[in-house]
């Protein structure tokens, strides 16, 4: 029985295979996805970032006697997530790559590329898998903070069935605690920041690398004033505060013209009047059975917060989501992500 675990070679991946190789798993192997997109490290980083992460990834295993292994997954990235990202900006949208990052590529291709057959899959995400005769739950971890649900909500149940979370009961906190009770290598290492397939790189330099710049009006949505210009709409996103470079503020965006290249914004003090109370979706992915149309709780971006709502089914197979209180920030093409208490129940796109 072959367990894989994804190793990124930062601490919570690193006490995720500790964790494991005390517990006696046989057959446990590493895997390091190499997922750098090439031409943007040559544009930005300068070097091979991915290089530091793969000598603590190989110390970490050299430690424990674990074989690991390095994946080359750029071409699927490139063909199922940025090809995503961009179409989706493109559209005036705010894309989640990471979630269709880990149905897609860590929990999808990566499979399809591995030579040897997995009978488990391991990672250093903060969620748990709970069992039973209906099949596998995904349920929150008790770090509000750090929980990861919210990217894992495109699972399949295929999938759910096969992963192991070894780190998910725990807080980041016990997490450090334990990587420095075992003196691994990446005991000190910071988070990771940022997009999973950029790493290092700034998600907005990897946008203006795709897309370019292209000068637009900012709009007063409420006077119908100019204010002022950007560089294009799809740097920006519904709920932006920040790097508008408005005078007189806060402002924030509230809209968007693909076809004229145009932002309108609101002040602070209408902020409320521009906030939705309700949203539509596109088809949900149920990791398990779908629930009944009622109460539920949403989040509608990755954060501790959970917002009530009440969801009913539309002819389409979409989901029309109401808001017990009203959102300003809520941006076509991220996911909707829905709760039941503990548990996710999975997610959906938002129109």
């Amino acid at each position: 029985m072959t367990t894989a675990v994804l190793l990124s070679g930062g601490v919570d991946s690193s006490v995720a295979l500790r964790l494991l190789h005390d517990e006696g798993v046989p057959d446990l192997r590493a895997f390091y996805l190499k997922v750098w997109l090439e031409e943007e490290v040559m544009s930005f980083a300068g070097d091979c970032p991915w290089e530091e992460d793969v000598s603590f990834a190989r110390a970490t295993c050299e430690s424990l006697g674990v074989p690991l292994e390095i994946v080359p997954l750029q071409t699927e990235y490139l063909e199922h997530i940025v090809g995503h990202v961009l179409a989706e900006l493109r559209g005036g949208r705010t894309p989640s790559p990471d979630v269709f990052c880990n149905r897609r590529i860590k929990f999808g291709a990566f499979l399809d590329r591995v030579e040897v057959d997995v009978d488990q899959v391991a990672s250093g995400h903060y969620a748990r898998v709970v069992s039973d005769t209906h099949g596998a739950h995904l349920h929150r971890a008790p770090d509000p903070v750090k929980d990861q649900t919210y990217f894992l909500s495109q699972l399949t149940q295929q999938q759910l069935e096969k992963i192991r979370f070894p780190i998910g009961d725990l807080t980041k906190a016990q997490v450090r605690q334990k990587a420095s009770d075992f003196a691994l290598p990446a005991r000190d290492r910071k988070d990771s920041q940022g997009i999973c397939f950029l790493g290092k790189i700034d998600y907005r330099q990897f946008i203006e690398f795709h897309l370019g710049r292209r000068t637009g009006s900012i709009i007063d949505i409420d006077a119908g004033s100019k204010l002022g210009e950007h560089h294009g709409y799809w740097f920006y996103t519904i709920g932006q505060r920040y790097g508008l470079g408005l005078a007189g503020g806060p402002w924030y965006v509230v809209g968007k013209s693909v076809e004229e290249n145009v932002l309108y914004v609101t002040h602070g003090e209408h902020r409320l009047e521009r906030s939705r109370n309700a949203l539509d979706t596109e088809v949900p992915n149920w990791i398990c059975e779908p629930p009944a149309e009622g109460a539920l709780q949403v989040k509608l971006r990755h954060g501790p917060e959970l917002a009530n709502c009440h969801i009913q089914n539309n002819p389409d197979g979409g989901l029309h989501i109401k808001l017990e209180e009203a959102d300003p920030g809520v941006a076509a093409g991220q996911h909707a992500v829905l709760y039941s208490g503990e548990r996710c129940l999975g997610g959906a796109i938002i129109r």
